[in-house]
């Protein structure tokens, strides 16, 4: 593929890339964007699917329509195989594609720390895909627990052990805990909603490492308040498909694991070796390019910047991380020099459970209902599409008045690409 202006191809359509495309769009610069699927997903609210309350399309939008009002900006579905940078080609499928200017935008993937059995017994949560498998499983062990008669048959299905207390486990713990509380009240009336337990592991001596101390205990004893038990200090050694195993020689016997404990950036295969950092970072310079190839960027989850600013690997650094790509392309094109990434925290917000929230805002730190509601609103703002602010919004209402959210039916995965299809209506 050749063509007279400079053309800059982005792999990923995660929060990073999309922010980048749209910059280089809205000054008509040639872009083709490509990821393994057609649709853009808003990972901070996976959780919402996993635990039915929101409907698995209402967290996505189709790439084609998002980039509809940008007729420089391409989408092209596939796989990548390999980048070569010295000769400036991507290899998606059996198509090789030429470009000027490369942003890899790839995201990360599950990292089970070596743990005996968790790739194989335990579930992640980094896709969509995965979400809706947590979902089936979670069901399943509801309607399971319904018919059997053995009490340590139906003890196993009824307990729900996350392991990792960042912000994804915390969120999901929470979240679940509610799920229980709701549907057992209403759709199992002959189950004992005491036999259900939401087991958080968290192998530091606090929940969410990121933040405060003081942050972290109160979101320990909230989630403890709710019902979810709360395990600090606690290393998983070996997961089964009965039980889960601690380094202190403890198990638990459940029938559901799910792993929200690491994460390794996901990295394209390339010809010419990159340098990397810890849990496979490609290493970028202050101006976001790859070492050694000043026409090809590393942005969001999959790059690591040697700065003394900290970065926890939320949206917000993506998107910045996107434009500033974006931004120093534009740059290179007017044969100006790129400029060094400055972050900008806007602040920081997660979700316990109804009426409590954590967050930080520049020196000020937010617990409670306001980090809570704040969480709501800012999310609800930057969901992408009109349609699916509506249904999110709408869901929320029926969750918090009724403890009902998206109809808690068993999706089939027999096909799992009948997951993926977007409807473009």
């Amino acid at each position: 593929m050749t063509s007279q202006k400079p053309r800059v191809v982005i792999i990923g359509a995660g929060f990073a890339g999309v922010e980048a495309a749209k910059k280089l769009g809205k000054h008509g610069v040639n872009v083709l964007l490509i990821d393994r699927h057609n649709y853009h997903t808003f990972i901070p609210m996976l959780y919402q699917v996993a635990t039915t309350v929101l409907y698995p399309h209402q967290i996505i939008y189709p790439l084609r329509r998002l980039f509809r009002g940008f007729p420089t900006v391409n989408f092209l579905q596939a796989d990548i195989r390999e980048v070569d940078f010295d000769n400036q080609i991507v290899y998606a499928n059996n198509v090789a594609i030429d470009y000027s200017y490369l942003v890899i935008a790839t995201g990360s993937q599950s990292q089970f720390l070596g743990v005996t059995g968790a790739p194989e017994n335990s579930l992640p949560m980094r896709t969509l895909t995965d979400a809706i498998a947590i979902r089936n499983q979670v069901l399943s062990c509801f309607e399971q627990a319904a018919k059997v008669t053995d009490e340590k048959a139906r003890t196993r299905s009824l307990t729900f052990v996350i392991v990792g207390g960042g912000a994804t486990g915390v969120e999901l713990a929470g979240s679940l805990n509610e799920l229980i509380d709701s549907a057992f009240k209403k759709d199992y009336p002959t189950l004992n909603s005491n036999q259900a337990r939401v087991i958080l592991l968290q192998s530091g001596e606090q929940l969410f490492p990121s933040y405060s101390q003081k942050l972290g205990n109160y979101t320990e004893k909230s989630l403890r308040r709710q019902g979810v038990k709360v395990h600090l200090n606690s290393k998983v050694n070996k997961v089964t498909p009965e039980a889960v195993y601690l380094e202190d020689n403890t198990s638990i016997f459940t029938d559901t694991v799910i792993w929200t404990a690491g994460v390794l950036a996901a990295t394209p295969e390339t010809k010419q070796s990159v340098k990397t950092a810890a849990k496979d970072k490609v290493i970028v310079e202050q101006t976001l390019q790859l070492c050694g190839h000043k026409n090809a960027y590393g942005v969001g989850d999959v790059s690591y910047v040697d700065s003394q600013q900290k970065f926890n690997g939320v949206a917000q650094e993506a998107i910045q991380q996107g434009q500033t790509a974006a931004e120093n392309i534009l740059r290179q094109i007017k044969g100006k020099s790129p400029q060094n990434f400055d972050y900008f925290n806007k602040g920081r917000l997660a979700i316990i459970g109804k009426h409590a929230g954590i967050g930080k805002i520049g020196k000020f730190e937010l617990k409670g209902f306001i980090a809570w509601f704040l969480w709501l609103e800012v999310h609800l703002l930057y969901l992408p599409g009109i349609r699916n602010r509506l249904g999110v919004f709408f869901n929320w209402l029926k969750s918090y008045f009724f403890g009902e959210g998206a109809s808690r039916i068993i999706i089939s995965t027999a096909n799992k690409e009948q997951l993926t299809v977007i409807s473009e209506q």
